[in-house]
């Protein structure tokens, strides 16, 4: 190098200082020492050097109070510092949020050339200006302490909060878990909210199952609450260790729901201060995500019989068309009328009427594949998309619906049953045949059932002419 680089290594342990000090020397880098941040901070303001090695643990001033500190001034806002520790995801996390260049384990001395050298090339040519420090040293270790704790809590809330874009549970989840696992180290993390009880679980790979039976455990949900699992190498393989840390997430006076963390060994103390932060900052971010997926889900879902309405049903219409016709796989199309539902309405009244057609919302819930499209189309006309079903398979499922519907034992406010049939009408894709066209075969042979005597199923099939409506047997 044409001009020895001036380095200011700072560490409070006398041996490891010096032992370094001289493998830089003798690598032909100028050294200077300081044996803890305060005097570091004072030996890098008055003369800047080219770059600062520091420990990231130091009594009195941190690695990364002084780093902080340091690019705060003019004299030194351009000089990389390089903070050294222990392996851990904490400490990197940490030194990177303080503006570090970099983080290395203490012993790399590869990793550490390396980044001096990053450092001195992004680095502007170095000049003589310079300014001195001026601090009380004697209240250095308590203010290390408060401002050390204030900065970690801040940048956690920060990064929590930017969460707050998230618009679904499942996504906000994943990304929170990401973040966590940069912090600290767990066996496994889980998060649950209260409306609607859902939950995620954040594990290693092939101990998702024993970390959902303990999540369930330490938040003291159903066996049945939903959970998204995420399995990846960032939770620790430790199977065992301290039992679960749980604390409620709330926003304002309200609970949403809870966060659990299972520590890895019981030394963790921090953790529990970790999580106050974590359920104090993470209901804002989940009530937002709560209240777009129940806008988007009252955006599609048709509040009376809980089906999706006619608009989701034609753009989950839409997509499995494109999808049907990729693949070459059959769809079909089952659309039905309550029988006589006029008559319900104007002898019972409306009130009746509704609960006929939300009985109605929920047997058909009840009944579908995870892979049907159920809506209410209109009025009392209610529709099924079939995916990967033919035409024969179009009327088993309309079949079966009709029965159920049939055997519905619904009564009015005197106790008396009102009876509940359907007329349906059974269409399967032709080819070159957009939805429009399916549906429309669907509803002749829907209408065809209810002139022929109502509650039956009729079909059109699809390479037959469309007036052709057969009844199905």
């Amino acid at each position: 190098m044409s001009a020895k680089r001036r380095i200011l290594l700072i560490d409070p342990e006398e041996g490891p200082r010096e032992a370094l000090a001289v493998r830089l020397r003798t690598l032909g880098y100028d050294v200077a020492t300081a044996n803890d941040g305060v005097q570091g901070a004072h030996e890098a303001l008055e003369r800047p050097p080219s770059a600062v090695i520091a420990d990231l643990s130091m009594p009195s001033i941190s690695g990364a109070q002084l780093c902080r500190l340091l690019k705060a001034e003019p004299a030194t806002s351009d000089v990389p510092v390089i903070l050294r520790g222990d392996e851990g995801h904490r400490n990197r996390f940490w030194a990177e949020q303080t503006g570090a260049l970099a983080y290395v384990i203490k012993g790399r001395m590869g990793d550490l050339v390396r980044a001096m050298n990053r450092g001195f090339e992004q680095s502007p040519e170095e000049d003589d200006f310079f300014m001195a420090l001026s601090c009380d040293v004697s209240v250095r270790d308590r203010i290390a302490q408060c401002l050390d704790a204030a900065l970690f809590d801040s940048v956690i809330a920060a990064e929590v909060r930017k969460l707050a874009i998230c618009e679904s549970f499942d996504t906000l989840f994943d990304l929170f878990a990401q973040f966590v696992s940069q912090v600290t180290t767990y066996r496994w993390l889980s998060v649950v909210t209260d409306a609607p009880v859902r939950g995620g679980v954040h594990a290693q790979p092939g101990q998702s199952r024993r970390a959902l039976e303990e999540a369930i455990a330490a938040l003291e949900v159903s066996a049945d609450t939903r959970f998204n699992l995420i399995e990846d190498e960032d939770p620790a393989s430790d199977l065992d260790g301290p039992a679960p840390l749980v604390r409620p997430i709330t926003f304002g006076d309200t609970r949403l729901g809870a966060i659990a963390l299972a520590p890895r060994a019981a030394s963790e103390r921090e953790d529990a201060a970790l999580l106050e932060i974590l359920a104090r900052e993470l209901g804002g971010p989940l009530r937002t995500a709560t209240l777009v997926e129940e806008s988007r889900r009252l955006a599609t879902v048709d509040a009376l019989t809980g089906l999706y309405n006619r608009r989701a049903f034609a753009e989950a219409a839409r997509r499995e068309l494109a999808r049907a016709q990729r693949h070459g796989d059959p769809l079909s199309v089952v659309l039905f009328d309550i029988d006589h539902f006029k008559s319900i309405n104007d002898n019972q009244g409306h009130a009746m009427g509704d609960r006929v057609l939300k009985t109605v919302g929920e047997l058909l819930s009840s009944l579908a594949r995870e892979s049907d499209v159920c809506a209410r189309w209109g009025g009392e006309e209610f529709v099924i998309l079939l995916s990967s079903t033919d035409c024969g398979g179009g009327v088993v499922v309309a079949e079966r619906v009709r029965a159920a519907m049939e055997a519905l034992r619904v009564v009015d406010e005197a106790g008396e049953p009102i009876p509940v049939t359907a007329s349906f009408g059974v269409a399967a894709l032709a080819p070159n045949e957009d939805m429009d066209g399916v549906v429309d075969r669907a509803d002749r042979a829907m209408y065809m059932a209810k002139t022929s005597g109502r509650n039956r199923v009729m079909v059109d099939p699809p390479d037959a002419g469309v007036g052709q409506v057969e009844a199905a047997e």
